[in-house]
């Protein structure tokens, strides 16, 4: 009989059937290691969300294509080095400096203060230490390029991270620690306007997606709608997981009702710091849940993730399995483990295809006034 070991984990019989559906592995500094991938008993949904990780997750992606499942896309953190307005051909014709001033003045001054007429001397301050820091954008035209040719090279391919933040305000170098913040956010305009094309490929190639939503419950839900009545069934073959569901819980339940293709998935590392994520997994249907880790460094992912799978378990009061049951063996539904359920809703994510619902059709009044109608009129109704 298969037990959990010291560290707390199941058997690895149990493992094997967990999906960490959202992490950043190659956030970490270096390659993650074989040493490393060696002891991940869990499969993964890499996230990419900025132009220097794509190559990075394509790469631990080919050299684990069973246990990793890679995703391409840039994060609403990253939208402001893209340029929505110009194609290569533009930047390259006008001056390179000039231009690159031209795009993120505009998005960091003209739309942050579009009433006035003359800039804050504290915001031009902070624009020339961050334009020093940035590079010249890139336009969309190449990103839609090169993330088509990421996830047509990969069958098991999503979208991700991408996503819409309200609350992000751009750092003077992302990469430095501590983070110098500015005060400046990137328009929602423009987070639209990189996000939905990366959408709509999804679509076109039929992948699946993982979105970031912070401080953006209702316009994201909104975008949903948009993307549901544009493509009607072709919406529905896909899956989307809201990533670290920061929604409520009524939120949820309106969102799950519209969205027959919409999962959540819950982090300890974010949504446990927040109250709700109780009642959220609580109001969230049986078939809807899944679980991440969200980390960046792969040492912990399974831990983490495992983490999740404990606390969604205690909350829907679902067993937790010490040993794997074949198919033959099982009992009747009701009576699953937490693993098993969460695996088939995988299944369900991955697989896509929702059903779409049928709309009913208004019965018609009878006519009972026209010249033409053969319906007898009784009485004088």
């Amino acid at each position: 009989m298969s037990t959990s070991n010291s560290s707390g984990l199941p058997s690895a019989d149990v493992l094997r059937h967990i999906v960490d559906v959202h992490c950043h592995p190659t956030d970490a500094s270096g390659i993650v290691s074989d040493a490393s991938m060696s002891k991940l008993g869990i499969s993964i949904c890499t996230m990419s969300s900025m132009e220097s990780d794509q190559d990075k997750v394509k790469d631990l992606a080919s050299r684990y294509p069973e246990q990793v499942i890679p995703c391409f896309g840039y994060h609403p953190w990253f939208s402001h080095l893209i340029s929505t307005t110009s194609s290569a051909e533009d930047i390259t014709a006008s001056s390179s400096s000039s231009y690159k001033e031209q795009h993120y003045r505009k998005l960091f001054l003209q739309n942050n203060n579009p009433t006035e007429e003359h800039v804050d001397n504290d915001l031009e301050e902070q624009f020339q230490k961050l334009i020093a820091t940035l590079p010249e954008p890139r336009p969309l035209s190449s990103i839609l390029a090169e993330l088509r040719a990421n996830l047509t090279a990969f069958s098991t391919a999503m979208l991700g991270e991408v996503g819409l933040d309200r609350a992000f305000r751009v750092p003077i170098d992302y990469f430095t620690s501590p983070r110098i913040l500015t005060s400046f956010t990137i328009p929602l305009t423009h987070q639209i306007a990189v996000l939905q094309p990366q959408m709509e490929l999804a679509v076109e190639l039929g992948r699946n997606i993982s979105i970031h939503s912070v401080k953006s419950q209702q316009v994201t839900l909104d975008l949903l709608t948009a993307m549901k009545r544009k493509f009607s069934e072709r919406w529905n073959r896909i899956s989307v997981d809201m990533h670290s569901c920061g929604f409520s819980a009524q939120t949820w339940r309106d969102a799950e009702k519209k969205h027959e293709n919409v999962f959540l998935s819950l982090s300890t590392v974010i949504n446990h710091k927040h109250g709700n994520h109780r009642a959220l997994i609580a109001a969230c249907s049986p078939n809807r849940i899944l679980v991440e880790s969200d980390y960046n460094d792969i040492d912990m992912c399974m831990s983490q993730t495992w983490d999740m799978v404990k606390i969604v378990a205690d909350v829907k009061g679902w067993p937790i399995e010490t040993e794997w049951i074949d198919d033959t063996h099982l009992e009747s539904e009701e009576k699953w483990g937490v693993v098993r359920r969460l695996e088939r809703n995988w299944l369900r994510f991955k697989n896509g295809h929702h059903p779409v619902p049928q709309t009913r059709k208004q019965k018609r009044r009878p006519d009972y006034d026209s010249e033409n109608s053969d319906v007898e009129k009784i009485g004088d109704w």
